[in-house]
């Protein structure tokens, strides 16, 4: 995936947060949800903030991190490399009974 987006794992993790979240995250909460130090994070962040990818907003208590337009283009360029990883590391190791299976589990954890 690094390859494929140009982007490290750890910035690759912090965009789907971010995303997951609607685009906009605090920066502890980022930290908090990795399990990571804020030093780590706060390091990371500026250097992705250098790149393009995110922009940091002080506001009462904290700073808010906001995707910006590159980020959702690693998202998307991300995608098609992921569903691949995961036929081939998952889906293709399971025999269609089993596969059947996993998509119902999937399904009812999803709520649907």
């Amino acid at each position: 995936m690094t390859a494929q987006t140009g982007v490290s794992e750890p910035e690759l993790t912090v965009i789907v947060k971010v995303d997951e979240a609607g685009g906009t995250l605090r920066q502890n909460a980022i930290a908090a949800r990795l399990g990571w130090d804020r030093t780590r994070l706060s390091h990371l962040l500026t250097r992705m903030e250098a790149r393009g990818y995110v922009a940091r907003q002080k506001v009462a208590g904290g700073v808010e991190v906001t995707l910006l337009p590159p980020a959702q283009a690693v998202l998307q360029a991300s995608v098609p490399g992921l569903e691949k990883s995961a036929r081939k590391h998952l889906v293709d190791r399971l025999d269609p009974d089993e596969a059947a299976a996993l998509g119902r589990i999937l399904r009812r954890l999803a709520g649907d």
